[in-house]
């Protein structure tokens, strides 16, 4: 069996998305030759912990904890959070306007800590890395971003021991939509443009979640070296013998943080609309929001009418979080309406499709996202301005081709990791 070194800042008892894709290719890498190596701080700031996860972790995986500083406790000193509060990803506040400290901490993360707060695990990682390689070798080494310093480690790993290395990408460096708001000086701005095209350059492959990104990096680097990989979902995680009864109420459910950039407000006057229009759905709609909800959002619904509606539920463990979307008589999901919209393909998607509930998708209907809804035959992606679009997805809700939806496997997406990428960079050839 080979070995791949498998760099990630997320890892359970990592909770939320970012801890998803590595953490399923790793539980089925083994199916197809692979052990992974997996190096992963052993203090991280976590957003969400969710210890349920720690099931999906293979029994033939070496996970490898090493200590990291980061700069958040004293970042929570300084804006008045409690030593065991939880840092927002993405900018997402529960406050109307962030405070001085808090803004000051902001422009302090984006121009002093390049590429982000993780940079001081940089170093020690590097050295302790290089010398567990010489007596414990693999085949590969993979890095995924965010946080990119764990390309930077793996960029220095790679020029001193010249093996093989994937870069893989879950969102973008620069094209990020909360990028502009790091409050960047042109310094800070040249020097993240730098490294993102030294990795991008450097790496011997590149993955990326869409063809939008893609699209992105071709300018940095060449197309041929960029594979595409989606997101997925996990059929084990779908159990059929524990399906949930569902909700007594007409329930459209957002799962995941509602940030400001998916606070689509002719949304909430199309529901409102029709809450006015149609008594009985006035009786019984419930908009339904599992995680954390940006001021902005809750704003936006209070504006509406739309509060008495409102069903918010905490953070849940992943397999709850499932159970949640299958109970729902609609999901909802908004991409970002930032400058990257077309591009962004939220992970959560694939789970939707596989949970056999319609979707409200709202985005660019040009982007990524409708590609792939396309695809699944499940309905299109509405603009952000479309009121009508709106309310005739919620009269006429359509359910994904669960053939077409198949593709998105976590089991198959990890064959093709390993068959397309994988292996080429560990041939003889190589």
């Amino acid at each position: 069996m080979k070995r791949v070194l498998i760099l990630t800042y997320y890892w359970p008892p990592s909770g939320g998305s970012g801890v998803q894709r590595w953490l399923k290719f790793a539980k089925y890498l083994p199916d197809y030759g692979w052990q992974p190596v997996v190096y992963t701080p052993e203090n991280p700031e976590y957003p969400n912990l969710d210890h349920s996860l720690q099931n999906d972790v293979p029994k033939s995986a070496e996970i490898i904890k090493r200590p990291i500083i980061e700069p958040y406790s004293i970042y929570k000193r300084l804006v008045g959070m409690k030593k065991d509060d939880r840092i927002h990803t993405g900018f997402l506040s529960d406050k109307a306007k962030p405070g001085t400290l808090e803004q000051l901490s902001r422009w302090i993360r984006g121009n002093f800590f390049i590429p982000d707060a993780r940079r001081f695990w940089i170093r020690p990682s590097v050295r302790y890395l290089n010398a567990y390689l010489k007596s414990n070798p693999v085949d590969l080494i993979v890095s995924t971003g965010p946080p990119h310093s764990l390309h930077l480690i793996a960029k220095a790993l790679k020029k001193r021991t010249g093996l093989p290395w994937v870069a893989d990408f879950r969102d973008p460096w620069t094209n990020i939509d909360f990028y502009e708001e790091l409050m960047l000086t042109k310094p800070a701005d040249r020097k993240h443009h730098q490294l993102e095209a030294a990795v991008l350059r450097e790496s011997d492959k590149v993955l990326v979640v869409g063809r939008e990104m893609k699209r992105e990096f071709s300018a940095l680097t060449s197309a041929e070296k960029i594979h595409i990989i989606p997101n997925g979902y996990d059929a084990h995680d779908i159990v059929n013998d524990r399906v949930p009864d569902p909700d007594p109420f007409f329930s459209l459910a957002h799962i995941g943080s509602f940030s400001p950039a998916r606070n689509v407000p002719v949304l909430w006057s199309a529901l409102a609309q029709k809450r006015k229009d149609d008594t009985s759905f006035a009786e019984h709609f419930r908009l339904k929001v599992v995680g954390s909800i940006d001021h902005t959002v809750r704003k936006g619904i209070e504006d509406a009418g739309l509060t008495d509606a409102l069903v918010n539920i905490p953070y849940l463990p992943h397999e709850k979080v499932i159970d949640e979307q299958r109970k729902s008589s609609m999901l909802l999901l908004v991409v970002n309406q930032t400058k990257n919209a077309r591009g962004i393909v939220t992970g959560k998607v694939f789970e939707y499709l596989a949970s056999g509930r319609p979707i409200l998708a709202i985005g660019p209907p040009d982007g990524d996202l409708a590609a792939i809804l396309e695809e699944c035959k499940a309905g299109r992606v509405i603009d952000y301005d479309d009121k009508e679009g709106m309310l005739n997805a919620l009269e006429n809700p359509v359910i994904a081709d669960p053939v077409m939806v198949a593709q998105f496997r976590r089991e198959a997406l990890t064959e093709e990791l390993s068959s397309s990428v994988f292996q080429p960079l560990t041939s003889s050839g190589f």
